[in-house]
């Protein structure tokens, strides 16, 4: 039995728009840069998104006065966290774990422009029967 994607389309979307960018700019540049140009993208493609979205963390069910600010939320149920480095790293990923375990979506995307050769990308989904478990796909 063949299963979908969890937003495979959507994820698809954002990957396209993020590889005209780093196609047309490369990398070198800032995160705020690439963050910008993917809104632009986005805007051409017609992508639903948010830029420097709040994310509240709770600690056993109190909210923090702390809170993250997710780079770009896609569709309103994907969060993509953009970075511009030579090579993603556990550190990173750490990063778009939380975001998922703080907003409890299910799909998040980390995005390297930094790379040199190609643009760099993972996909996270979180299910709802292993809340701690996320997969890279």
């Amino acid at each position: 039995m063949k299963r979908e994607l969890l937003y495979g389309k959507e994820v698809y979307e954002i990957i396209g728009a993020a590889i005209e960018v780093h196609k047309e700019l490369g990398p070198g540049f800032l995160e705020s840069v690439y963050e910008e140009t993917l809104a632009i993208e986005s805007d051409i493609r017609k992508i639903p998104y948010k830029t420097q979205v709040k994310v509240p963390v709770y600690y056993k069910k109190k909210k923090l006065k702390k809170e993250f600010i997710a780079d770009y939320i896609g569709y309103e149920e994907i969060i993509v966290e953009l970075k511009c480095i030579p090579k993603l790293t556990n550190v990173e990923e750490a990063q778009i774990i939380n975001y998922l375990k703080a907003t409890k979506k299910e799909v998040g995307v980390l995005i390297n422009f930094g790379s040199r050769k190609t643009l760099e990308w993972k996909r996270y989904v979180r299910t709802e029967e292993y809340n701690k478990n996320l997969s890279v796909s």
